[in-house]
Formats: structure tokens, C-alpha cells, sequence
């Protein structure tokens, strides 16, 4: 099969490319004329530039695939209206299923966050089933936009195109140049990260995210989600582990509202400054919005199970950050 994966330069593209090569697949990377595809080149993708805005180029980087990886969901980065980021994030991915539907690519796979789905009302774990009435009330940009790009995925899939929704948990591992979720680990190393927001998460090794996001694509049924999941762990604990690994001060847990009161002081700042905050919404709705995962549904349909134990994921993101200049000797 010819898949294609669009984000491969960051964390779980890195890994979905690497699974889509390890089955055997040709691999092909959209990228943007500016990423650093030199990370990816000892996988020899065949490599497609395109930017999402650019109709005509992303049609023709999506033409003869058998199925395409979307890995490069917008997020926020910076303290902006949370509607300006909304409507940004579902800009972007209708230029990608715009284009998706002029090449007539035949398989989706729309990689979303697990904060989209609500909590449990009675506190179990998370599953597929989940949604929202209306709006949710918190109004967290990132939760905001994952929540509207769930939304728009489902709705694609209603009106006709192929698509696939696979939700990994949060996750850590190797080749998170940004880094992204990967930032928990080098911002308690430098002393950064001296506090936490309590909450529960299910944390996946990002290869084994990777391999569940190929099986999505593979064998998942249009218009539903899977939950690739691997450990259920409180923050406390999960910081607490990080830090035994880096041989540093554990964080301390702070309240949710007086998170938020240090965040809308940061973005404050950020306004008179554009100095970014060292504690901001994204980072808030990541410890605080999630909740534990319960992935019944995607062992039963697509035969995922996630092989990593939790301390062989920190050990190797943490060799890895510090192998490559992140940790400054610490780990």
C-alpha cells in the first residue's frame, strides 16, 4: 500500500511513518516546503511538498494513495481568543478534506485528542461513545479546537468521505524534536515544571501510538473513533516517576483555578510583552482535561495492544532528550 503521512516531523507522525515502513508499506511524506525532512530521511519516504492552504499542490501531493495519516491538527501555541484559534484550526483541516475529496484518496485517518470526548459521568474510564452537549463549557482553546476538530471529522465521514478517527492517549517517546507532550519531561528537568495540575491521563508509548494509528487506518470503520491507549496514571504519579528518572525535585500539585489564575496572568503579559507564558491554557487542558481511557473497543476491531510498560517509555524518552542536547547532562 501507498500511505501517506502528513505531520511526520513531529512526534506521532515520526512514529506512524516509522510503523507505516516497518509494515512494509511505502511510505510518503506531505510536508511543508520549510519542515525539517531531514529527520525522516533514513526512512527514504518519497517525499511531496505541500502547504494545507495550497488547494491545487495538496491535491496533487494526495493523488494515488491508498490512505493518508493526518497528524498535522492544529493546535494553539500562543495566548489568542479562543475563537480565533477555532475557526484557524477548522480552516486548515477543510483545505486537507477539501483536497482529500479531489484526489479521491479511498482512506482517512484523522489523528484526535482524547480531550474531545467528555468525562465519564460516573467517573469510569473514557471510551468512543462519549460526546458533549453543545459546547463545552470550559472554554480551554485547546480543548475548543480539538473538541470542533472531532466535531468536523465525524462530520466529513456523514457526508461521504472516507474517514477514520483514531485517538491515541497522551503521549511520550523518542523523536519529539518540538518537543511537544515531550515538554513535561525537559521542563521538569530544568526546574521549569515545579508544580503540577492534578488529573488523571492515559499515557501511551508514541510507538506503540504509532502502529494503533496504521491499524486505524487499516481496518477501522469510517466515521468512528478508537482510542489507542496504553497506562492509566495520575499526574502526581506520572511527574513523580519523570522526576525519580531525572534525579530532580518532584513538582508540587497547584488547584486547577489558581492554574488558571497564573495562566491569565501569563497571557497578560504576553499581550504587553509577547513574552509567552511559562504556564499557559494548552499546558493546563493537557494536565487537567483528561481523564482514564478505556481501549475495549479498538483491541476488539482493530486487535491493538499497546507493549510498552510505562518505565521502559520514560527511560527511552529520557535517553533520548538527553542524547540529544535537551536535558543538559540531567537524566
Amino acid at each position: 500500500m501507498k500511505i501517506a503521512v502528513l505531520g511526520a516531523t513531529g512526534l506521532l507522525g515520526h512514529h506512524a511513518a516509522r510503523a507505516v515502513r516497518a509494515a512494509g508499506h511505502q511510505l510518503i511524506s506531505i510536508h511543508r516546503p520549510s519542515s525539517r525532512i531531514e529527520r525522516l530521511a533514513y526512512l527514504e519516504p518519497e517525499y511531496r511538498s505541500a502547504e494545507l492552504l495550497d488547494h491545487a499542490a495538496l491535491t496533487e501531493a494526495l493523488r494515488g494513495l491508498d490512505g493518508v495519516i493526518f497528524c498535522a491538527g492544529y493546535y494553539p501555541t500562543r495566548p489568542r481568543r479562543w475563537q480565533d484559534e477555532v475557526a484557524r484550526a477548522l480552516n486548515l483541516s477543510n483545505h486537507f478534506y477539501a483536497a482529500c475529496l479531489a484526489a479521491r484518496v479511498p482512506r482517512i485517518l484523522y489523528v484526535g485528542a482524547a480531550i474531545a470526548l467528555p468525562r465519564h459521568p460516573q467517573g469510569q474510564p473514557g471510551h468512543e461513545g462519549l460526546f458533549y452537549e453543545g459546547m463545552p463549557r470550559w472554554k480551554n482553546p485547546y480543548l475548543l479546537c480539538k473538541w470542533a476538530l472531532d466535531e468536523q471529522a465525524r462530520e466529513q465521514a456523514r457526508s461521504g468521505l472516507p474517514v477514520v478517527i483514531g485517538i491515541p492517549g497522551m503521549c511520550l517517546g523518542e523523536y519529539d524534536a518540538g518537543p511537544s507532550t515531550g515538554r513535561l519531561i525537559t521542563a521538569i528537568a530544568s526546574g521549569e515544571m515545579s508544580h503540577y495540575v492534578p488529573g488523571r491521563r492515559n499515557l501511551i508509548d508514541a510507538a506503540d501510538a504509532g502502529r494503533g494509528l496504521l491499524l486505524a487506518l487499516e481496518k477501522g470503520r469510517v466515521g468512528e473513533r478508537y482510542l489507542l491507549t496504553g497506562h492509566n496514571v495520575e499526574m502526581g504519579e506520572l511527574t513523580r516517576q519523570v522526576a525519580g528518572w531525572l534525579g530532580v525535585p518532584a513538582p508540587k500539585p497547584v488547584p486547577l483555578e489558581v492554574a488558571k489564575l497564573i495562566a491569565g496572568l501569563g497571557r497578560l503579559r504576553y499581550r504587553l510583552t509577547g513574552r509567552p507564558p511559562k504556564l499557559d491554557d494548552t499546558a493546563i487542558a493537557v494536565m487537567a482535561g483528561g481523564q482514564f481511557l478505556d481501549g475495549q473497543k479498538a483491541h476488539e476491531e482493530l486487535g491493538f495492544v499497546a507493549e510498552t510498560d510505562l518505565d521502559t517509555t520514560l527511560r527511552r524518552s529520557i535517553q533520548w532528550f538527553r542524547a540529544n542536547g535537551y536535558l543538559d547532562g540531567r537524566g
